[in-house]
């Protein structure tokens, strides 16, 4: 039986739409799959034989770093904590055998100590820059409710702080023709993230200067980088059990690094693509549920953090007491 005209272009467009998901999902799986895991990402030790990593101390600063080591580079830890720094540092050398310096620096100070930053790495060979530092809300809370203080804080270390080291860094890494700067956004700013809104357009910042800076730096011989985790066990998400969807840094930070070279923005850790994947093809059919769906979720955050302060302050106050009647006796 012969087809009709509007026949034969339904099953043209039919075809090119398959065709198109085909071709998407297999791009999809090699590379958040297949060429990480055959290790065709940039061997980031053959870029420099120094890496930076800011908030080197906890959490996926210090994955970073350890991990960095572990591959052989010498690592200039930047944190504003000097006993934390220098406990970090000699736990790096001793165990990988690496030469590790460190910057004692609150990146939320400006420019004097982007520029000490700077003056400390002038005469280093940086191959790789892990811009990590970071801050958010103490919980999920209205806009209105939010301090100041914490608002001027994740706009001078995420925006202004990302944004400084960045500046120098770069200009050594373009002039030798090579680096890796990996830029460590989140993936709350790649989605609805009310009651987050601050933090989320902070490292929505993260992600658009990454991708400027990345077409910039390409044809200079530097890559670019962001990666925009999900749920990691650490202290700033307030985590404290991984699963196989909230990893430990380390686990996180190792899937990672196998992207560099690979994908320019990446989840960094495969199951956390799922979240983004989900919220966003929700989006593309009803906006207004996605949305629902993320601010509930935070909602219920924010209740069980409320919830659970009282019993911390009380908790803190009693251990208190009891550290008075120990002095006291």
């Amino acid at each position: 039986m012969a087809l009709t005209c509007w026949e034969k272009i339904a099953l043209v467009i039919v075809a090119a739409v398959g065709l198109r998901i085909t071709v998407r999902l297999s791009l999809t799986v090699w590379r958040k799959l297949i060429a990480p895991n055959l290790g065709l990402g940039i061997d980031v030790a053959s870029q420099g034989k120094w890496a930076v990593v800011t908030g080197a101390t906890d959490g996926l600063g210090k994955a970073f770093a350890q991990a960095l080591a572990n591959k052989g580079l010498d690592i200039v830890l930047v944190s504003r904590s000097l006993p934390k720094l220098e406990d970090v540092a000699a736990n790096i050398k001793r165990t990988y055998g690496v030469e590790t310096r460190v910057v004692e620096a609150d990146l939320t100070e400006g420019q004097a100590v982007y520029n000490k930053i700077g003056k400390a790495i002038e005469e280093l060979e940086v191959g790789v820059l892990v811009n990590n530092a970071g801050t958010s809300y103490d919980h999920p809370e209205l806009f209105t409710h939010v301090s100041e203080e914490t608002i001027s804080r994740i706009l001078q270390l995420n925006v202004a702080g990302v944004t400084g080291v960045a500046r120098q860094v770069l200009p050594g890494m373009m002039e030798r023709g090579k680096g890796v700067v990996i830029n460590v956004g989140s993936a709350a700013g790649a989605m609805p993230s009310p009651y987050l809104a601050v933090y989320s357009a902070s490292k929505m910042f993260v992600d658009k200067l990454s991708a400027d800076l990345a077409a910039e730096a390409a044809p200079r011989g530097v890559t670019v980088q962001c990666v925009l985790p999900g749920p990691v066990a650490t202290k700033m998400s307030k985590i404290k059990r991984a699963t196989w969807m909230a990893p430990t840094p380390e686990r996180f930070v190792e899937a990672s690094l196998k992207t560099v070279g690979i994908e320019q923005r990446t989840t960094g850790y495969p199951p956390h693509c799922l979240i983004l994947g989900f919220i966003n093809g929700l989006r593309c059919i009803c906006e207004k549920g996605a949305v629902w769906l993320v601010a509930r979720t935070m909602l219920n955050i924010r209740g069980r953090a409320l919830r659970k302060k009282p019993k911390d302050e009380a908790a803190s106050v009693s251990k208190e007491d009891e550290s008075s009647e120990a002095l006291a006796s």
